[in-house]
């Protein structure tokens, strides 16, 4: 499309400084990311950290293919990282002075994933076996040399390892800042069962549970694991306010005691749909607010519904998952109910369509993004199916999905029922995110969307390829121009005490500054470890707060501490201030101590009462603070064709965001009988390029098994990525610390680590693995 001459002038003016316009709806280049983006982490409010599988990937580190990057939010332009190990599947969480970990992963693989060439290590791709990794991050800035140690990834080993060996584990992080991790694979590869399963404890799946930093804690047993058979790989899990954690796999649900293992039951997932990879449903914490008395209610949406024989086992799954259609079905469970009444789970509307890797985006404005995913199938890939026996029959390469779905949606917890998904006039990407994919929600509340790559090692030719492409999403609040600019803003939040101001000009908003300050919320949003639709840790937390409304316009905000460490556990978080639905551009700042351990709590602070002024209002132009949505479930994925530009902050470039075209993506129910793969007009079936043909999966074959998809000929067909001999010892890191011994020193509000010694999360004793279960 042309641009006027006044917007080309414009663009000419400031094309060399940091773009901070866009458009409502629409999405926006980011640039390359150099490496397939499996995980991303938001660092600080300059960087995004990202780590794919080790393999060919033409970006060189060292001498070797990189799998690791930082991408900087201000450039959109990423530089490699050298990561040692095999990070392939990993989990990962933050910890309490804002560095971030990594945990486990794969063997060392060679091209193809092969086995290594050194056993656990290849001499090619010079990874490391990343099985018992503990890969820890400090983030840096700009202002920072990355070529120190302390910018770059710490990955060894033979210093920092976990106990056991675990691939799609799942973490969550605790009260004190320490983190359990439960589950994964040893290795195998689809999913973490025979067939028939007849083997009590599958050998290649890590039924257990351990905690970082170890402290003296040894590996123990999990029951759920077991009961949960192999559709248990990235357990859903998350902390509650009684201090218990919820863990969700396969179709089972507990409250799960972690410190003396006691597995409380709930009931079953409505519909026997799965929600765990790989039917990778979107699943997230709704917000917690002070109306809801920070009381955790948990939403699932999509995944898959298969018949039980259908997943298959290790090897593969038993029919053709792309002919499958995804689930659209949505579940609400709040594990602790307030009124002491036994936790159930509540039907929620269904998704506008089907989606298998959905992903979760928590907003500012307290709505939820869904993004990236597939209309039919599954997460996973393969070289062969219990229905399709060689790799050269299968229709979409090694993927195990199809239909891409391009276009999010918004879920709104607190609108009516049968209102709650709206598509608000949002443009449909035409990048297919397919398995491994991610997003992350950025500082100025727009979506960082990457990765996707269904592929055994780089694949640029096939339906879906390896992608490089990172793309930002601007969600419906970015069609307001003007936004709040607050000052007072804290970097460290403590649980309970004396509360803290926020003031709020009165440019920030228009209308009755009464009406604002009312509509006024502060937020902490924890964006988490994303990897296979998941955000690990991601949280939302509204603070309580009053407000004094000046004659002027100008709001004062009486804001309360956070509640306590159980609601949002230490470490980083962003810090938004939102009126009127729009939101500033988030604060980085650190909940709690920064330190592991019991955190300091004190009482709440009793906040002073509001102060109301009938005839103050705000400068800003009504027009500019104006948030245009669509109809509300609404399939229309037309732009928003109101710039919006984001006024606070560092402002000081604009530059003009191109209108994607749109498409409609249409969506076909399936029952549990005389099931259809659903249509998607968005995207090409060949791999040369897009054409005019969209995807129509075949009819399904009848029987869940075809022709006999356990026939040992056909599972050799398929070489899941595997050690060859579990119990080799793990060769040296590679990783230099010419400095001395890594610390992970505490956060400093400026950005960078003090040095404090006596903050050494590696000082506590190892354990030696033990050689069974407690």
């Amino acid at each position: 499309m042309l641009l006027p001459p006044s917007l080309l002038a414009l663009w000419l003016a400031y094309s060399s400084l940091p773009a901070i316009a866009a458009t409502a709806g629409t999405f926006a280049d980011g640039g390359s990311t150099l490496v397939s983006a499996m995980m991303m982490f938001l660092g600080n409010t300059e960087k995004v950290y990202i780590l794919d599988k080790a393999e060919g990937n033409a970006a060189q580190v060292n001498g070797h293919p990189a799998w690791g990057a930082v991408w900087d939010i201000a450039t959109r332009q990423s530089n490699v990282m050298d990561v040692a190990s095999n990070v392939f599947c990993a989990s990962g969480m933050h910890l309490p002075n804002g560095s971030y970990v990594a945990f486990g992963g794969n063997s060392a693989v060679s091209r193809g994933g092969g086995a290594a060439s050194g056993g656990n290590w290849d001499a090619e791709y010079q990874d490391f076996d990343g099985s018992t990794a503990i890969r820890v991050l400090n983030p840096c800035t700009s202002s920072d040399n990355f070529a120190l140690t302390q910018c770059q990834w710490f990955d060894n080993a033979a210093v920092l390892s976990m106990q056991k060996k675990r691939w799609y584990s799942s973490a969550e992080a605790l009260a004190d800042g320490s983190i359990v991790l439960i589950g994964g694979f040893v290795g195998g590869g689809y999913i973490n069962r025979n067939t028939p399963d007849t083997t009590p404890v599958p050998e290649a799946a890590e039924n257990s549970f351990e905690f970082y930093p170890a402290n003296g804690r040894v590996v123990t047993a999990m029951n759920f694991l077991f009961v949960t058979g192999g559709l248990n790989a990235y357990a859903h899990a998350f902390l509650l306010n009684s201090g218990k954690m919820l863990v969700q796999a396969n179709v089972s649900t507990m409250i799960w005691d972690y410190n003396n293992n006691v597995e409380t039951y709930l009931p079953n997932m409505p519909g026997n749909v799965v929600r765990v990879y790989p039917a990778s449903g979107a699943v997230a914490m709704l917000p917690l607010t002070p109306s809801n008395n920070w009381n955790p209610t948990i939403l699932f949406c999509g995944g898959n519904d298969m018949p039980e024989p259908a997943w298959g086992n290790y090897s593969f799954p038993a029919i053709n998952t792309w002919d499958y259609p995804a689930s659209t079905d949505c579940q609400r469970l709040t594990p602790e109910p307030l009124d002491g009444s036994a936790a159930a789970y509540e039907a929620d509307d269904d998704m506008l369509e089907g989606r298998s890797m959905g992903q979760f985006i928590i907003l500012p404005d307290g709505k939820l993004l869904v993004v990236n995913g597939a209309l039919n199938g599954t997460a996973g890939y393969a070289h062969a199916t219990g229905q399709t026996f060689v790799e050269s029959q299968m229709p979409f390469g090694m993927s195990l999905a199809s239909g891409p779905v391009g276009a999010p949606a918004i879920y709104d917890p607190n609108a009516p029922k049968g209102h709650r998904w709206s598509r608000p006039n949002f443009d449909t990407s035409p990048i297919a995110r397919m398995y491994h994919s991610s997003a992350i929600l950025l500082p100025d509340g727009s979506v960082l969307i990457a990765g996707s790559n269904p592929n055994v090692d780089v694949n640029t030719t096939t339906v879906f390829n390896t992608e490089y492409r990172a793309e930002i999403f601007y969600p419906h609040y970015f069609s307001a121009t003007t936004r709040p600019t607050p000052s007072g803003v804290p970097t460290t939040i403590s649980y309970g005490g004396p509360s803290f101001d926020i003031t709020v000009p009165a440019g920030s908003y228009s209308g009755s500054s009464n009406t604002a300050a009312a509509n006024t919320t502060v937020v902490l949003i924890r964006g988490g470890f994303t990897t296979h639709a998941m955000n690990m840790g991601q949280r939302y937390v509204q603070l309580n707060n009053t407000y004094t409304v000046q004659t002027n316009g100008t709001i004062v905000l009486h804001v309360a501490q956070a509640p306590n460490p159980n609601i949002l556990q230490p470490g980083p978080a962003l810090l938004f201030v939102v009126v009127n639905g729009i939101p500033s551009n988030g604060t980085m700042v650190i909940v709690g101590s920064g330190n592991f351990g019991v955190q300091p709590t004190s009482p709440p602070a009793v906040l002073p009462a509001n102060i109301l002024v009938d005839s103050a209002k705000g400068t800003a132009s009504g027009d500019s603070t104006n948030i245009t949505s669509g109809s509300e479930n609404s399939n229309d994925s037309g732009s928003n064709s109101h710039l919006g530009a984001i006024i606070g902050g560092a402002v000081g470039a604009v530059t003009v965001i191109g209108v994607l075209a749109g498409a409609v993506v249409f969506f076909i129910r399936h029952r549990r009988n005389g099931v259809r793969a659903v249509d998607s007009t968005s995207y090409a079936m060949t791999a040369g390029g897009q054409t005019g043909t969209g995807y129509r999966g075949a009819p399904l074959p009848g029987g869940i098994y075809g022709h006999g998809g356990n026939n040992g000929s056909v599972a050799s067909s398929f070489v899941p990525l595997h050690r060859q001999v579990d119990s080799d010892p793990w060769n040296g890191s590679t990783t230099h610390l010419a400095q001395g011994p890594y610390r992970d020193e505490p956060f400093d509000p400026k950005g960078r680590m003090a040095s404090v010694e006596s903050f050494d999360p590696y000082a506590s004793v190892k354990v030696v693995p033990q050689p069974g279960y407690r």
